[in-house]
């Protein structure tokens, strides 16, 4: 499968900084051939750090074209004429104007998969829709943190990657349709999706969400972070038979089922605790891992990579981690970024080909 499994493939993208650009390397990273439509003065992400766009475009093409004048809207008339999807993340007011849509384009090609990606949809007018806002405004940062401090976000864009992911999904799933049409992905929808149980449980159950010490799960007991020895141990105990394990290795007795863990948090909590105290964060997953407990000693990213070395791969002179589909028999060509008009500019465009 040396092609790998979209080679012919070919995507369009307009957009900038991260979800967009995100959702198309990772389809360009199995194969597709994907072309970055920039205006004159290229992707954001450029004026960001050349690291900083290499690690959401390696592999692509770039076509430097003005959308807002004629000659670049006759270009992109050819490009989308012989493009199997056009995936989009800017304002939708943008996306309505500069003629980004399905029934805009569809007229150049009727089997075109036009996606948006937007913040609060297509028809939401254009609210301000950063990652670290809609974590806000989706419950995300209200539920992240102690509980005794303020919300807090994580430390990445988990909004813009979990959106581009989906994006990538739903451009794939109307193209195996075979049909062309509209796809539209927001990132609060995204949010509110991944919020799933806890949204059940408030919806179905009347339990609205708290956040709980130590990044604790509302249904697992015990399921957080501890302190040890010497750093901070993530131990997931999912059910009875982890726990048995547990127990087995450290000594400690009672709580047999997960309900009546449940019921006596505080006390297991405080058991559990004290347990590991007794060593290290790594030396209890050394530990706990040969016995199949869930248990990780909290790195920082510079020590979770010198765990994993073999993510890192090469994309002409950047190491960037590679991508996280593994496919049988295909091993992704980590093409470098490009510059901008690589491929094309408005003087000056080579056709998609």
């Amino acid at each position: 499968m040396s092609g790998g499994p979209l080679a012919g493939v070919r995507v369009l993208e307009v957009g900038h900084i991260l979800a967009g650009p995100y959702a198309t390397m990772m389809l360009a990273d199995l194969g597709a051939e994907v072309t970055k439509i920039e205006p004159p003065g290229g992707d954001l992400s450029r004026q960001v750090s050349d690291a900083y766009f290499a690690s959401l475009n390696r592999g692509k093409r770039s076509v430097r074209l003005d959308l807002t004048a004629e000659d670049g809207q006759a270009r992109l008339a050819e490009l989308v004429a012989g493009a199997h999807a056009l995936l989009v993340n800017l304002k939708p007011s943008a996306i309505h104007r500069l003629g980004l849509t399905y029934e805009a384009l569809r007229r150049h090609n009727e089997r075109i998969v036009c996606v948006a990606l937007t913040g609060f949809g297509l028809h939401a007018g254009d609210h301000p829709a950063f990652d670290y806002v809609v974590q806000a405004a989706t419950g995300v940062a209200a539920l992240t943190g102690d509980p005794s401090g303020p919300p807090t976000l994580p430390g990445y864009s988990s909004a813009d990657n979990s959106a581009g992911l989906t994006a990538a999904l739903g451009l794939l799933a109307q193209i195996v349709s075979g049909r062309g049409g509209q796809v539209e992905v927001s990132l609060r929808d995204v949010m509110l999706s991944q919020l799933n149980y806890r949204a059940s449980a408030y919806l179905n159950e009347g339990a609205e969400p708290r956040r709980l010490p130590f990044g604790a799960h509302s249904y697992y007991v015990p399921a957080q972070l501890f302190p040890t020895a010497g750093g901070h141990l993530a131990l997931f105990i999912t059910h009875d038979g982890f726990w048995k394990a547990f127990c087995a290795e450290t000594g400690v007795g009672g709580f047999a089922t997960m309900a009546e863990r449940v019921a006596r948090r505080e006390e297991v909590l405080a058991v559990v605790t004290g347990v590991l105290a007794t060593d290290t964060a790594a030396g209890w997953e050394a530990r706990l891992r040969p016995l199949g407990i869930p248990a990780a000693a909290v790195r920082t990213l510079p020590e979770a990579l010198l765990a994993a070395p073999g993510v890192i791969v090469k994309a002409g002179e950047y190491r960037l981690v590679g991508s996280p589909i593994r496919v049988a028999g295909y091993e992704p060509r980590y093409g470098p970024p490009p510059r901008l008009g690589e491929h094309g500019d408005p003087a000056n465009a080579s056709p998609v080909a």
